[in-house]
């Protein structure tokens, strides 16, 4: 008798980065990763008169990948390579932290005063995640064009046409926009799993209303997904494998051992490993009290300890 593929709605929650609310779709306690999707934050829609809404001071990163896709306003990269760029709607920025690098997000001094977006992480594979830090950006992602919408791609491969987004695992990562009134086929990868973020506007996924403020989980079994909407609309489709890897997330790193967050925290106080983000002017965040790391435990493909 074959399965229905799971299809669960997860609740986000609040967080606050900075001074922006932003909600946290990904882990949640009962979903930690879509394939090597292991975060996601929405951040916006907000508009702004001035000053720097986002200012993210300098912090590490081990393990990951930072990817960052808007909608609408400007961030600021700077990193402790020394590479600098400013990620825009319709471009894709990724920075991999490999075994260690420190970066910063801001606001530019010219921006357009707003800011909605998303940004995401992949856990490295262990064949990758100790390995020399880099990042890249793209200013202008492939768009698959239909009469029922846009398939933006920022990561992976979807429709035959693939990102030039650099990426250690099989992943995917699109923004479709459906146009009002339309119905939008996407194929998916059917041994993948993949998840469902509205963007803007309302939905539906094969006639059921998505929610705003959830994360919409699609497990393995699915050709291909079908989404609808009146008005238009825009939603974020993240997938991969499973991901096959026991991994441990604390903070801003991602590992596999109690030890190796411990050793990535010391380094982080005692300015070694990470280098110094040169372009910022002010001071670095300073690392949370680390549990005593016998409490860490690594758990399996899906679990997250910290945040």
């Amino acid at each position: 008798m074959e399965l229905t593929p799971a299809r669960v709605a997860y609740p986000g929650k609040t967080v606050m980065l900075g001074s922006i609310p932003v909600m946290r779709a990904l882990p949640v306690r009962e979903r930690r990763m879509v394939g090597p999707w292991c975060f996601l934050d929405r951040f916006g829609p907000m508009t702004f008169a001035g000053g720097k809404p986002m200012d993210v001071a300098p912090h590490p990163h081990i393990g990951l990948q930072t990817v960052t896709w808007l909608l609408d306003g400007e961030i600021q990269h700077d990193d402790s390579l020394g590479c600098a760029a400013v990620t825009r709607p319709g471009g894709v920025s990724v920075m991999t932290a490999g075994g260690g690098v420190a970066h910063t997000e801001q606001t530019p001094p010219d921006h357009s005063r707003v800011l909605d977006g998303v940004q995401l992480w992949v856990a490295l594979p262990d064949s990758h995640r100790n390995g020399p830090a880099s990042f890249s950006t793209t200013p202008d992602v492939p768009v698959i064009e239909s009469p029922a919408g846009l398939v933006r791609v920022f990561s992976g491969t979807i429709g035959g046409v693939t990102s030039p987004a650099p990426h250690r695992s099989p992943i995917l990562g699109t923004d479709l926009e459906i146009h009002p009134s339309g119905a939008l086929e996407v194929p998916l990868e059917a041994s993948w799993e993949h998840a469902l973020q509205v963007l803007r506007g309302t939905v539906s996924l094969e006639g059921e209303a998505l929610g705003n403020e959830q994360l919409h989980y699609l497990g393995p079994g699915r050709a291909s997904a079908v989404l609808s909407s009146t008005a238009g609309a825009r939603v974020l489709l993240i997938g991969g494998p499973p991901f096959p890897e026991p991994i441990l997330m604390w903070w801003n790193f991602v590992a596999r051992t109690p030890e190796e967050i411990a050793a990535a925290r010391e380094d982080w106080l005692r300015h070694r490993r990470f280098g110094e983000v040169k372009a910022y002017r002010g001071a670095r965040l300073d690392a949370p009290q680390l549990t005593r790391p016998g409490a860490l435990r690594a758990a399996g493909p899906r679990t997250r300890d910290g945040a």
